[in-house]
C-alpha cells in the first residue's frame, strides 16, 4: 500500500479551496497597502488562511467573507506600518490615514464589500464605519471631495489586484494548498518570511564578490619590486639603471649645416645690411616713378646722360641706304 504524498493528498473541501483561491488576490494587495510592505501582507495572509481553515467548517458559508476579513485584519503584521519615502502613487498616501479609515476604505475598494460587509467586518454600526470611510475619502485642501482622486484611488488599486507578479502568484498558491493540506512547517516558514523570491545564499555572495573586488583594487596599489622571476619561489629584485643622457640634437650638424638651415640666415650672411639699404633704395626711387605717372624708366637725376651714344639708323637714313642697295642687288 502506498503512502500518499503531499501533492497527492487532498487539498481539503472544494468549497474552501475556491473560496480562498477566490479572495487571494484581494486578500494580498489588502494586506500589502495596510502593511506598506508586500512580504509582510503576504505572510499576514497566509497566517489568517491558516487560521480560518478549521473555522470554515463550523460557519455558514455567508459568514464567510466576514470571519476571514476579519481575521486577516487582526494580524499583528498589518498593525505596523511601513513608511513610504516618497510618495508617487495615490495608494502610497494610504499611509497619512490612520489604521481604522485606511482599513474601512481598504474593504470597500480591495476587498469588494458593501457598507454593511464592512462594518460587520470591523464589528462597529453602519454610521461608524460611514464615518470612518468619509473620513479616509480623498480631499481637496478646502475640505470638499476630492472625485478625480478617490477614482485614481479606485483605479491603482484594481489594477495592482490585477497585475500582482507572477513569481509573488506562485509563492501565494503554493502557501494556499500548503494551507488546504493541513501543514503547518510549510504554512510558518511562508510567514516566518523565509520563503522569498531572494534565496539566502545570494547576499552573502554578492558581499564576498564586493570584498574580493576590493581586495584585487587594493593589490593595484601594492609595489611591484618582488616577483616570482625563476619561477621556482625565489625572490628577487628588479635592478632599475638611469639611461644615459641624450646628446643634443644640434651636435649632429655642422656649424655651415647649422647657419644655412637657421631662420635668419638672410641676416647672418649679410651682418652690414648692405643688401638691403640697395634694396630700399631702389624700391624707394621706383615707388616715386610710380606715383609721378612715369611708365617708361628714366635715369635717376643723379645719374649723368652719356653724349657718345650711336645715332639711330632711322633719323640719320642709314636704314633708307641700306634698304636701296639691297633692292639694286640682282
Amino acid at each position: 500500500m502506498s503512502v500518499p504524498t503531499a501533492s497527492s493528498r487532498p487539498s481539503g473541501p472544494p468549497a474552501l479551496s475556491a473560496f480562498l483561491r477566490g479572495v487571494e488576490r484581494r486578500g494580498a494587495v489588502l494586506a500589502e497597502l495596510q502593511a506598506g510592505d508586500a512580504a509582510a501582507g503576504d505572510a499576514a495572509l497566509t497566517e489568517a488562511m491558516r487560521q480560518f481553515r478549521p473555522e470554515a467548517g463550523s460557519l455558514p458559508m455567508a459568514d464567510w467573507p466576514r470571519r476571514f476579513w476579519a481575521l486577516l485584519l487582526a494580524q499583528p503584521r498589518l498593525g505596523r506600518r511601513t513608511a513610504v519615502a516618497v510618495p508617487i502613487e495615490a495608494t502610497d498616501r494610504l499611509g497619512e490615514l490612520g489604521s481604522g479609515p485606511r482599513a474601512a476604505l481598504l474593504l470597500r475598494v480591495a476587498a469588494g464589500l458593501s457598507e454593511e460587509e464592512a462594518a460587520g467586518v470591523l464589528g462597529v454600526s453602519l454610521a461608524g464605519y460611514r464615518l470612518a470611510l468619509q473620513r479616509a475619502l480623498p480631499h481637496h485642501a478646502d475640505g470638499r471631495a476630492d472625485p478625480l482622486a478617490w477614482q485614481q484611488l479606485r483605479e491603482q488599486i484594481h489594477r495592482r489586484i490585477k497585475t500582482l507578479p507572477p513569481d509573488r502568484l506562485v509563492r501565494l498558491s503554493s502557501a494556499r494548498e500548503a494551507v488546504l493540506r493541513g501543514e503547518g512547517a510549510a504554512v510558518s516558514a511562508v510567514a516566518d518570511g523565509a520563503t522569498t523570491a531572494r534565496p539566502r545564499w545570494l547576499m552573502p555572495l554578492l558581499w564576498g564578490l564586493l570584498a574580493l573586488c576590493v581586495l584585487a583594487m587594493a593589490a593595484t596599489f601594492l609595489p611591484l619590486g618582488r616577483g616570482n622571476v625563476d619561477g621556482v619561489g625565489s625572490n628577487r629584485r628588479v635592478d632599475v639603471e638611469p639611461l644615459p643622457e641624450a646628446d643634443s640634437p644640434a651636435s649632429t650638424y655642422g656649424d655651415e649645416a647649422a647657419m644655412v638651415t637657421h631662420r635668419d640666415f638672410a641676416l647672418l650672411a649679410d651682418p652690414h645690411g648692405e643688401a638691403a639699404a640697395q634694396d630700399i633704395e631702389f624700391n624707394s626711387w621706383l615707388a616715386a616713378q610710380q606715383a609721378a605717372g612715369v611708365t617708361a624708366p628714366t635715369p635717376p637725376p643723379d645719374i649723368p646722360v652719356q653724349e657718345d651714344v650711336a645715332p639711330s639708323p632711322v633719323s640719320h637714313g642709314i636704314a633708307a641706304e641700306t634698304q636701296a642697295e639691297t633692292e639694286d642687288a640682282p
